[in-house]
């Protein structure tokens, strides 16, 4: 809960004042999730604070929400060119993803449980301002992809008409495409050193996490095996399998204790 206020404030995401007269404070929450590993294993204990997006008055604090996602066929065929052309294919995890969408609507957030300002708080109501956005928002997933997107473009590439999750850039050599499912994203082109500086350009921007070659994305796994890509849930079906013998060993013919 720390690190996640420290990363909130840090991105200047919302300035503390007084709720104004006439003004809608909408609620927040924690919400706490296990993050796994590729193999099934915890990675790490994660809070999170989301605001209550049901509390929120159309027309008032939000306007637009719409946001696509990607396309499965958009990523079996990337990765199929990728495989059979030999390209490099790598993965980055965007941290706190949709913190980093501006809100253009006057939005205003109850304190989060936990947290302190560095002042009292008498006789008013002291609310978070949102600047930026934050999990749980009606609008958060299309102000991350808004800015994304801005940046991507303003870089050089061009959004495919066929999904909008899809963007490439240059010819031959010096292509390059990146796919971006919400905050997962796999980067693949005909030049391993593009890719890099792509990367290092990305993470000046947005702070990232480089989980090296395509492994494990949008639940699946996915293995190469040139010329040929798979994926997969064995992992998954695994997990399941050793809960199901676990029940199966302790199964009671009687609900009461038998005597």
């Amino acid at each position: 809960m720390k690190a996640e206020l420290e990363a909130m404030e840090t991105n200047q995401t919302w300035s503390i004042v007084p709720l104004p007269k006439g003004k809608n404070s909408i609620g927040c929450r924690w919400v706490y999730k296990i993050k796994h590993k590729v193999d099934g294993s915890i990675e790490r204990y994660k809070a999170r604070l989301v605001a209550k997006g049901y509390t929120q008055q159309e027309g008032l604090d939000y306007f637009e929400t719409f946001s696509p996602v990607a396309k499965m066929v958009t990523v079996k065929t990337l990765l199929t060119i990728a495989v059979s052309k030999e390209w490099p294919l790598v993965q980055l995890d965007v941290n706190n993803a949709f913190l980093h969408g501006e809100l253009f609507e006057e939005v205003y957030m109850d304190l989060p449980l936990g947290y302190k300002p560095q002042y009292e708080i008498q006789g008013e109501k002291f609310v978070c301002r949102l600047h930026k956005s934050i999990y749980g928002l009606k609008q958060a997933s299309r102000q991350w992809f808004t800015k994304f997107l801005t940046f991507l473009v303003s870089l050089g590439f061009q959004q495919s008409k066929a999904d909008y999750f899809l963007f490439i850039r240059g010819k031959n050599d010096s292509f390059i495409a990146l796919l971006v499912y919400v905050d997962d994203i796999i980067i693949t082109g005909a030049n391993a050193l593009h890719i890099q500086e792509l990367k290092r350009v990305l993470n000046q921007k947005f702070l990232l996490k480089d989980l090296g070659p395509l492994k494990f994305f949008l639940a699946l796994n996915w293995q190469e095996t040139h010329p040929a890509f798979f994926s997969h849930r064995d992992i998954i079906l695994f997990n399941l399998l050793k809960i199901q013998a676990f029940l199966v060993q302790n199964q009671r013919l009687s609900p009461w204790i038998q005597q």
